[in-house]
């Protein structure tokens, strides 16, 4: 399985265990550093990516197509 079929299959499942409540929540890592978080919204479809840089305050930002998202968690941890 290619490394972006890997993180398109972590967010469908991060959509199929929406429930209603607290959003569901995924990390990235690169050798055991965080480098971003995805909350998946299910009363407005969306996701919320969460970019962290050492130093820095995270960044945020939403989509709402899981193809885009993906390719952007692509691009974080390569």
């Amino acid at each position: 399985m290619s490394q972006l079929q890997g993180i398109l299959t972590r967010l469908i499942s991060l959509q199929e265990k929406s429930d209603g409540g607290e959003p569901p929540q995924r990390f990235f890592e690169v050798n055991g550093e965080k480098k971003c978080s995805v909350k998946y919204f299910e009363k407005t479809s969306t996701f919320e990516l969460e970019i962290y840089q050492q130093g820095e305050k995270p960044k945020s930002y939403q989509f709402d197509n899981v193809d885009m998202i993906a390719i952007e968690i692509f691009d974080v941890i390569n």
